[in-house]
């Protein structure tokens, strides 16, 4: 995966970054293990972790979701932004790759904002709902198995407030999502997520051609 925009050429994502997102050792040295480990970075870009921020800071979230954290660089960019009261609740099922975030979370000083839950996030989801925590929390990231993206989306919509905002990531999919030739499983599964936020009442919506591809809709009731 890349770890620029989809569609900017090398050239003109370096100026992106040179005035538009500060440079940010903790990324590089986790980009860095992430690629070590798995051969490539699954990891959000700079540029859209600065997008987020200002996001998130401009929604003055104080409460936030996040589905799917692998090595952690999503949730460190969501916890560094919440206020020193505020809280992630982040979902994924795997200790190991979690064990590499709470490092960073740890380096960051920001690991006492973030609620890991090792569970299958729908369940975890579902719990929250359980709970009372319906419109609860100000802002939602979804970048976890693409199958379950509409169901992970509904709960999501469920849980934020009218007026918070669920972002889904890889929604161009390297640009598969454009191509008629293009019908694996997770690629329908995108289109789908993307026709449906684009038809849901309930939100406004815009697709974002930041990363690869970052889908927000507002919840406006």
């Amino acid at each position: 995966m890349s770890t620029s925009s989809i569609g900017l050429s090398d050239q003109l994502h370096d100026y992106l970054l040179s005035v538009s997102a500060p440079s940010d050792p903790l990324w590089q040295k986790l980009s860095d293990e992430t690629v070590a480990a798995v051969g490539y970075n699954m990891q959000i870009s700079r540029e859209q972790a600065q997008f987020m921020t200002v996001l998130l800071k401009l929604m003055n979230a104080t409460n936030a979701l996040e589905i799917g954290t692998f090595t952690g660089y999503s949730a460190l960019t969501i916890a560094r932004a919440l206020p020193a009261n505020g809280r992630l609740v982040a979902c994924d099922v795997s200790t190991e790759w979690t064990s590499i975030a709470r490092r960073y979370w740890k380096e960051a000083s920001v690991e006492h904002k973030i609620d890991l839950k090792i569970a299958p996030a729908l369940a975890t989801l579902d719990n929250l709902i359980e709970e009372g925590l319906s419109e609860s929390f100000d802002f939602a990231f979804i970048d976890a198995d693409k199958s379950n993206y509409i169901n992970y989306y509904e709960r999501c919509m469920t849980l934020i407030r009218p007026g918070g905002i669920v972002c889904v990531d890889n929604t161009l999919w390297g640009g598969s999502v454009a191509n008629p030739d293009k019908n694996d499983a997770d690629t329908i599964a995108i289109r789908e997520l993307n026709q449906r936020l684009f038809e849901d009442e309930r939100a406004e919506s815009s697709l974002i051609p930041i990363g690869d591809g970052l889908h927000m809709g507002l919840k406006v009731q």
